[in-house]
């Protein structure tokens, strides 16, 4: 059908629709076809050559805050994604998301064990990644899953769409997040599938993870905490989480009850990971994020602009990390 159109017929389209601005109905009546016509002979002009549409370079990263950050928070890599003044938290997860996941795909050696936590921003990032059966990623899942409705945010989705993605394998840790107490929790670690996928955490070559407050986290989302918990753990401390485990200020895990309760890699394991990397969208987490970095829990960052720009500058203040040189 796009070969019916004359050359001729194609410039005359192409010129009134994208030099002159006129309409398509308008330009149905100059180019004297039926308006339904006009959009196949734009799409012919496209085909041919006749219309060539450039569009101007995006820069999507602020390459001068990564270095800023990089600089201020001792991190090997730090991405800062730009995102638009008034979007939703949800709009922004997507934009770090998509242009997030280059910077995070460039950091997954192929055939590594990746340790995979659960979250909103994290599943933005994962459903982005591009596809590479190549890549034979080890995905082994680090958190229990949130509560009974598992979602698209739930570490154990996540890791299934991570390694069919990359043409690799996945390992469950079929538990909840949370237990009820200690006795049910140590009757968990004791079964044989959880000690091995425990196991292949420890051998982790990567790790994404989120970072949570007491009020910002996929936890608070799901209402998993009362207001009584959260003064709880305020109380002990607390001014982050990652995986379900609660950090105070220097990154050392909080002595609450819920570590007794909690079911997912531990902070000295995630501390031994090569490049663990933060993916981080929406609110001011830079108390959290400067204690993780204290505690050694992070080697690398995900970040849009707006809580960057917390960031900056809040870091200066900080003490050397532990376990640093």
């Amino acid at each position: 059908m796009l070969n019916n159109y004359s050359d001729e017929q194609l410039r005359l389209a192409a010129r009134l629709y994208y030099l002159d601005g006129l309409g398509q109905s308008e330009v149905a009546r100059l180019a004297k076809v039926s308006q339904a016509k006009v959009s196949r002979l734009l799409a012919a002009a496209r085909e041919r050559g006749i219309v060539r549409i450039s569009v101007a370079e995006y820069e999507p990263r602020d390459q001068a805050l990564e270095t800023t950050l990089r600089k201020e928070l001792g991190l090997n890599a730090v991405a800062v994604i730009k995102t638009i003044e008034g979007a939703t938290a949800e709009d922004a997860r997507r934009t770090v998301g998509h242009f997030g996941a280059p910077f995070v795909a460039g950091l997954l050696p192929p055939k590594s064990v990746v340790a995979v936590a659960g979250g909103r921003s994290i599943r933005e990032l994962v459903q982005h990644l591009p596809e590479d059966k190549s890549r034979q990623l080890t995905v082994v899942q680090a958190m229990g899953n949130i509560d009974s409705n598992v979602g698209s945010e739930d570490a154990l989705e996540l890791g299934r769409v991570l390694a069919r993605r990359s043409g690799g394998c996945f390992l469950t840790l079929n538990s909840p997040a949370f237990v009820s107490d200690r006795r049910t929790r140590e009757a968990f670690l004791s079964l044989p599938e959880i000690r091995s996928v425990r196991q292949r955490l420890a051998e982790a070559d990567v790790a994404l993870v989120g970072i949570g407050t007491l009020d910002n986290s996929v936890f608070a989302a799901r209402r998993v905490f009362s207001p009584r918990d959260t003064d709880e753990l305020t109380a002990c401390g607390a001014v982050g989480e990652i995986c379900g485990r609660f950090y105070d200020k220097n990154g050392r895990e909080c002595d609450s009850p819920w570590r007794d309760r909690v079911l997912s890699i531990d902070l000295e394991q995630i501390r031994r990971i090569p490049q663990v990397i933060g993916i981080v969208v929406g609110g001011n987490r830079s108390a959290a994020i400067s204690a993780a970095i204290r505690g050694n829990l992070l080697k690398a960052l995900v970040i849009d602009d707006t809580s960057a720009r917390f960031l900056t500058g809040a870091a200066t203040a900080r003490a050397k990390p532990a376990g640093r040189t």
